[in-house]
């Protein structure tokens, strides 16, 4: 373990962009949707953070609106049924997206107007087709458009990043993602939350987007934006009686000009996972929750040892110092979370959701 550990905390030392916080001035947000069950977290942690001051909160649903405010004791004032009337009066500096994920290309076009910066929940859309449009908006607007994943924030995660930046595993070969959980219903998300992620047309499939996007995200950000040559996937739907419009289960397939990756996506495993096993020409790295990495490397001595990651350095540690970083001082933003990345990861999920419905292997032009 003694020779693990120094490496991996020199690695993520030395690799992440520079950094200088210019003052605390706090990022004025905009909350846009209820109707994504990871906004209760955020307001939970967010409104008591100094980072951020909550200026609007839009949602067109009168009730959620009504029970958010009661909840999170917001001002009356603050609360909007309509984005573009927030935008106006409010004067966010940028906005965190709660929507379904098919609206996410609605958003970006009234905010990019608006000069209003962006950052929204996983994935970054339905379609590839939507995507570009978000990234059209973005470049017309100069807006950062960031999509928010958890494991961006994993420790674990950027540690296997740097051993492979490092040449410590030699070239990657194949690299398999698991994320998944027993189910949206079976977890018990809210009502609002269940009926998009269960409709094809709000969440673009089940667990293929819900849960495919992260293995998607990573594998692009270990492959340095590095798209695939060929997408195969398989889907099936388990428990027609619960997710009767959408898959619970699948399997995505990338092909590289030297790799391979294996994406599973679940929403019936018996309990909730995301990790990762990186295996390179002379080593491999499998993470381990979002802490600890095992490790596994040709020589004399090539027994796995496992270590804990160091912590990754502000602002790319968490997803509210990481948002006003980029926004209020200008820090670099992260590959994981980049929209020339998340385009990526879009066109992956939409090539395979036609590959299972075709039942093909869907080969992606030299060129988007």
């Amino acid at each position: 373990m003694s020779r693990i550990v120094p490496f991996i905390l020199l690695s993520l030392l030395c690799a992440l962009p520079a950094y200088s916080a210019s003052d605390t001035t706090p990022l004025r947000v905009g909350i846009v949707g209820l109707v994504h069950g990871h906004v209760h977290g955020f307001l939970d942690k967010g409104r008591h953070s100094s980072e951020i001051e909550i200026v609007g909160v839009v949602e067109p649903d009168a009730q959620l609106l009504s029970q958010a405010a009661t909840r999170y004791g917001f001002d009356r004032s603050i609360l909007f049924q309509d984005l573009e009337e927030m935008l106006q009066k409010a004067h966010p500096q940028a906005v965190l997206v709660y929507t379904n994920t098919y609206d996410h290309r609605r958003v970006v076009e009234i905010c990019a107007r608006h000069g209003t910066n962006v950052m929204m929940e996983k994935p970054l859309a339905v379609s590839l087709e939507d995507a570009l449009a978000i990234e059209t908006a973005a470049k017309a607007g100069r807006i950062q458009v960031l999509v928010n994943y958890e494991t961006s924030w994993y420790r674990s995660n950027h540690a296997a990043y740097e051993l492979v930046h490092e040449g410590a595993l030699g070239d990657v070969r194949k690299v398999v993602v698991h994320d998944g959980h027993s189910g949206p219903k079976e977890i018990g998300v809210e009502p609002e939350f269940l009926a998009w992620l269960t409709d094809p047309k709000l969440d673009g499939a089940g667990a293929l987007f819900d849960f495919g996007c992260y293995g998607a995200d990573l594998m692009t950000w270990l492959m340095d934006g590095q798209r695939p040559l060929t997408v195969t996937a398989v889907t099936q739907t388990i428990k027609p009686e619960t997710y009767a419009r959408v898959d619970d289960e699948a399997t995505i397939v990338l092909t590289y000009p030297r790799a391979q990756a294996i994406i599973q996506a679940s929403w019936n495993w018996p309990f909730d996972r995301k990790d990762m096993e990186v295996y390179g020409k002379t080593g491999y790295v499998i993470t381990v929750k979002g802490d600890d990495i095992r490790v596994r490397r040709a020589g004399t001595d090539s027994r796995e040892e496992q270590a804990a990651a160091k912590p990754v350095a502000a602002p790319y540690d968490n997803s509210l110092s990481y948002v006003r970083a980029v926004v209020v001082d200008g820090a670099k933003p992260d590959a994981l979370s980049s929209l020339d990345t998340n385009v990526t990861v879009t066109e992956i999920l939409d090539a395979a959701r036609r590959s299972a419905k075709e039942g093909i292997t869907v080969h992606l032009p030299a060129t988007r």
